[in-house]
């Protein structure tokens, strides 16, 4: 028997017992590789667009636990982070290849303008053989007059202003808050979706993965508003140096995202 997806397409829902000596067990055929995991209904959707978040590898701040916000241009990558960042190359070459059959290879790299993020995009980009773009929305987030100290020396200083920021309430001072970086980066994936589904309509409808090199902060807001928890939630979520995580946007034919899975977060290099 045959069934549609989301875009009319048909496929096999019939399990795939070649030389299986019978055996009935479900197993992914070449008709179900590849497929959305999940059709919206009443979307008329186009093809997937999946975004690829890589949180940037270490740098001298990183393991010192001193933040560095947006206000500066920040460290580069030290040796552990250069070394990380080729790894992270490494798994996003392996998407679509040999790992996540359901999402297609990287064709598109963007980073923060940050350097430890530049850093992390060109090794990405030399690996994926693409060029890097940067788009500013992707920065980690601003933490004013916090900036250079660490979380302790913050807590001495301004007592539990640091755990009111981190629950979204307050920005730091004359820096952003967690909506505020939250805001930004989702105006970036409506800005993407858009594009994506223009693509599509000009009749090169087919599922994309990008590749985002970004920050701790930015990706966990990314993740925290595309999943619709609680601003007060997004600060206990923890993304890695040089980890992946995969949001899966479902795009309608004008553009809109109509929902958004979270596919994985904070895989860790080797």
């Amino acid at each position: 028997m045959g069934s549609s997806d989301a875009h009319g397409e048909t496929y096999s829902d019939e399990p795939d017992t070649t030389d299986l000596g019978g055996d009935d067990t479900p197993r992914e055929s070449a008709a179900t590789r590849g497929a959305p995991l999940f059709a919206v209904k009443g979307a008329n959707l186009v093809s997937p667009l999946t975004l690829v978040y890589v949180r940037h590898g270490v740098t001298d701040m990183t393991v010192t636990h001193i933040l560095s916000g947006s206000s500066k241009p920040g460290p580069g990558l030290n040796a552990i982070g250069r070394v990380q960042a080729a790894k992270a190359a490494d798994k996003l070459y392996r998407i679509g290849r040999d790992t996540w059959d359901r999402v297609p290879t990287v064709s598109r790299v963007i980073a923060s303008p940050m350097t430890r993020t530049q850093d992390t995009g060109a090794a990405i980009g030399r690996r994926l053989g693409l060029t890097v773009e940067t788009d500013a929305r992707l920065r980690e987030i601003d933490f004013g007059d916090w900036e250079g100290l660490t979380g302790h020396e913050i807590a001495e200083r301004f007592g539990d202003a640091i755990h009111r920021w981190r629950f979204g309430e307050i920005p730091a001072p004359g820096g952003e808050s967690l909506p505020d970086v939250g805001a930004r980066g989702d105006a970036l994936m409506r800005e993407l979706a858009a594009e994506h589904a223009a693509l599509c309509a000009a009749g090169d409808d087919a599922h994309r993965a990008y590749a985002l090199a970004s920050h701790a902060v930015a990706i966990k807001s990314a993740i925290g508003l595309s999943m619709k928890m609680d601003v007060t939630a997004w600060g206990s979520v923890w993304p890695q140096p040089a980890s992946i995580s995969i949001l899966e946007l479902r795009v309608t034919t004008a553009g809109e995202i109509a929902e958004r899975h979270l596919l994985c977060l904070g895989d860790p290099v080797d």
